[in-house]
């Protein structure tokens, strides 16, 4: 197939590139560094340092002889885009293109407005390109189980089936973002059923719990093919932040009460989400959404089973509950639905002590380079 990964240099758009290479379809990979960029900006560098997305390829051809083509550009100039679109002609798009952080969407005006602008923009830029040069592709969107929030009811995958005075329908199933990020990932999921709906375009919108992971086949061949791993408050997710504060001697920092409930996966999980998905393609004029996860957790919980791994190669792992810098139910209820990946063939990989040990003892061949001044929370969501 002809796969177009847009976000291609991220810590999920990098792993799938090579992914979907390495089992013999055409990639090309489209980035403007701005996630980079923006990481330099608040001083949230990942553990590793990266080539960019060009050495990056070639290293990756050096050690498979697999190619990935690449473009640098931002999707938010639909121009560019639809260049891209017309001449690569893809089969499948597969949509990371966008500000991938909560925290970094909440701490000013100018992180919220870019933050909204660019993930809105690329979106709407990628559906256009779509109907104009390539009606017939499969787009893949990364939405977020974020998007559902934390409702008192069970979270079907995506759809709900409402009975009103005697009538029924079918409904995106109600959302209640808790950042402005979660929010334009709502929005989002909206406008792609609107274009859906109405010009027939056939969508995967993947509603993923946060990632977690360093190492996938791939990536194992050569340091240097690493995906970005941040450990830092703003674009580390909590997990892959425990697991670096735990080797560095730092405290887990977990929020509040530590009862905030999210269903989480492996990143290799997400690669095997991401062929499943792109190899059952959906009906034309069909929005299919699937809640993409394999287990969930509390915060507590993920602190807890840190704590035990880290004991079994000798670290003194400590944890430290701090105030909640989000506005966030700390205590809730949390039944998300997770069948359709399932039906696909998914084949989950669980988060089991030698995972948690596996991880940890990567991360300790990095631990000069942590800088723990990025651990502790710098942005709030209240504002003074």
């Amino acid at each position: 197939m002809q796969v177009l990964i847009l976000g291609g240099d991220g810590y999920l758009g990098w792993p799938t590139a090579m992914h979907f290479a390495a089992a013999g379809h055409n990639v090309l990979a489209v980035d403007n560094y701005a996630r980079r960029n923006l990481a330099r900006a608040t001083r949230s560098e990942p553990l590793i340092d990266n080539p960019n997305l060009h050495d990056r390829c070639e290293l990756y051809r050096a050690q498979t002889n697999h190619g990935i083509e690449v473009r640098i550009g931002d999707c938010a100039d639909y121009r560019f885009l639809a260049a891209i679109a017309a001449e690569f002609q893809p089969q499948v798009i597969v949509h990371y293109a966008e500000q991938p952080s909560a925290p970094y969407s909440m701490i000013d005006f100018e992180a919220a407005r870019f933050t909204l602008n660019n993930n809105l923009n690329t979106t709407f830029n990628v559906l256009w390109a779509m109907l104009e040069h390539a009606p017939d592709c499969h787009l893949i969107k990364l939405g977020t189980m974020g998007e559902y929030g934390t409702p008192n009811i069970d979270i079907e995958e995506g759809w709900l089936e409402i009975e009103h005075r005697g009538r029924k329908d079918k409904f995106l199933f109600p959302r209640q973002a808790g950042s402005l990020y979660h929010t334009t990932k709502v929005l989002d999921t909206d406008l792609i059923w609107f274009y859906v709906r109405t010009y027939g375009l056939r969508v995967t919108d993947l509603m993923q719990g946060p990632v977690y992971g360093l190492i996938t086949d791939q990536s194992r061949l050569d340091p240097g093919l690493y995906p970005n791993f941040h450990y830092d408050d703003i674009f580390g997710t909590v997990l892959n932040r425990f697991l670096v504060q735990a080797v560095a001697g730092v405290p887990l920092t977990v929020y509040g009460e530590g009862g905030q409930t999210r269903g989480y996966l492996n990143l290799i999980d997400t690669l095997q989400c991401i062929e499943l998905a792109a190899s059952s393609p959906p009906g034309k004029g069909e929005l299919r959404i699937f809640n993409q996860f394999t287990e969930t957790f509390s915060v507590l919980e993920l602190a807890d089973r840190v704590k035990d791994a880290g004991r079994d190669i000798g670290l003194d792992v400590a944890i430290k509950r701090i105030d909640n810098p989000r506005k966030e139910m700390e205590q809730h209820y949390y039944n998300p639905s997770f069948t359709g990946l399932k039906q696909l063939g998914l084949k989950s990989h669980l988060l089991t002590e030698d995972v948690l040990v596996g991880m940890l003892s990567e991360i300790m061949r990095h631990k000069d380079k942590v800088d723990i001044r990025k651990i502790m929370p710098r942005v709030a969501w209240r504002q003074n």
